[in-house]
């Protein structure tokens, strides 16, 4: 599907959609529980692959829409081991934090996904749980899937570098709960990505579950991380609540600040505090020079349309924001430089060079280095083109919010992998007043007026 979006002013207010990351976390752990309900969940293409993952392994996850819930009937920390081979599709988070629960099972599971899912690493986690006593390969002997993974473990202390995912570490610490020993782990590099587990066991502590990061009183600086075994996963009362996610809430403050109505502003609903990384968005906006304004206390954030300028960003801790802060700086004064952000190639897709690539389709001056993205504001004049998604969702949603800002009409192919994160994307566009087109194989979508 392809979306068409011409440039124009937009306004009015919208909801973000629930945290990706929290949910992912929340419905897994529900899963390791003995049952659970997790409010508000982000229901998309990669939560759906966790909630399959986790009646894989012997549990129920139940979507209930009428009260906005899944509804878990959890594996009690003791997984069954699947009888079919775990299809965790697109979905990374899903696979890597799956991996630990496969490694308490006493049989092998065989975790695989789409072509682009089996292209990325897993050979560090592979490790980490051979050591622990796991029987974990990769199929092809390259460290990427399919994976199969045998158990179970006792727990244990175990290396792992902390520059590759930090996803690691939160399946690590997952399981490393449900373990008789439980897990010590110790960080062979500095931890990138470190607010994600900064994520995880805020997630944990609200099932019960204690983990510490070593060396440091959060994850970002730390040496390293321990997990009790033993634990029992329970939220209080029974249910836990998926808060906004900030990853997708930088795409709308990013419309806001360089499409919103002259004479008007976009405001965004669902932004309460929390520990996501990506909640920099706002940081990195008042730097650029955005009227904006973060209403913690009642999870609003306001913006108007700005002169921006650009600004250097380490995207080392927020590498989901690269995207977005690529797209600002295309209609910014000035360079922005995106630094620290190797670890980004190595997504969905290479998002360092895919962004480089579509940006300067539309007319942005791009250099493009291993480790920076430098975008050249003050050479760059956007005008609508055919561009790639690279069938990954924020390169969609990035090339949007540059489409908004760009000369003409804008053609993005693969529009449709909105869905892994936020399924309602371009429908908050289209209610914000952006001209929004989307077109399939057979010609305009009649079921909506977009």
């Amino acid at each position: 599907m392809d979306a068409h979006i011409s440039d124009g002013d937009v306004r009015g207010t919208v909801r973000a959609p629930p945290s990706k990351s929290y949910t992912h976390r929340a419905i897994l752990a529900a899963g390791y529980s003995d049952g659970a309900i997790v409010r508000s969940p982000l229901v998309s293409a990669d939560t759906k692959a966790t909630a399959r993952a986790v009646e894989a392994f012997g549990g129920d996850a139940i979507r209930n829409t009428e009260r906005d819930t899944y509804e878990v009937d959890g594996f009690g920390g003791d997984p069954d081991t699947p009888g079919n081979v775990v299809d965790c599709a697109n979905s990374g988070t899903t696979m890597r934090l799956v991996a630990g629960a496969a490694a308490l099972a006493d049989g092998k599971t065989v975790l695989t996904g789409d072509d682009s899912l089996r292209s990325r690493p897993q050979g560090p986690l592979l490790t980490a749980l051979t050591e622990l006593g796991a029987d974990a390969e990769s199929t092809r002997g390259n460290g990427q899937a399919p994976l199969v993974v045998g158990g179970p473990i006792e727990g244990g202390e175990v290396a792992i570098p902390g520059d590759v995912s930090s996803q690691y570490i939160t399946s690590l610490l997952m399981a490393g709960a449900a373990t008789d020993e439980g897990v010590e782990i110790d960080l062979t590099t500095e931890l990138k990505s470190a607010p994600y587990v900064d994520i995880t066991i805020e997630v944990l502590d609200a099932f019960g579950i204690t983990a510490e990061p070593l060396g440091a009183d959060a994850a970002a600086g730390a040496d390293g991380f321990r997990v009790a075994g033993g634990q029992h996963y329970e939220p209080s009362d029974g249910e836990y609540t998926v808060p906004g996610d900030f990853s997708s809430i930088s795409y709308l403050v990013a419309v806001g600040a360089i499409a919103a109505d002259p004479d008007s502003e976009v405001v965004v609903e669902g932004a309460f505090p929390s520990a996501q990384g990506d909640t920099a968005i706002v940081d990195v906006l008042e730097r650029m020079g955005a009227a904006v304004e973060w209403r913690e206390d009642d999870g609003v954030i306001v913006v108007d349309r700005s002169d921006l300028s650009g600004v250097e960003v380490d995207v080392g801790d927020t590498p989901d924001l690269l995207p977005t802060i690529a797209t600002l700086g295309a209609v910014a004064d000035g360079d922005t430089h995106i630094v620290n952000c190797k670890h980004v190639r190595l997504k969905e897709t290479d998002r360092v060079a895919a962004m480089a690539d579509e940006l300067e389709k539309m007319g942005a001056s791009v250099t493009e280095e291993e480790d920076t993205l430098t975008i050249h504001g003050d050479e760059s004049d956007l005008t609508g083109a055919a561009v790639s998604g690279r069938a990954d969702h924020r390169i969609v949603m990035a090339l949007a919010v540059a489409a908004l800002a760009a000369d003409g009409e804008t053609v993005i192919e693969g529009a449709e992998h909105v869905d892994v994160s936020f399924p309602g994307f371009f429908d908050a566009l289209y209610d914000l007043g952006a001209s929004v087109d989307l077109v399939g194989e057979d010609g305009p979508d009649e079921a909506h007026p977009i």
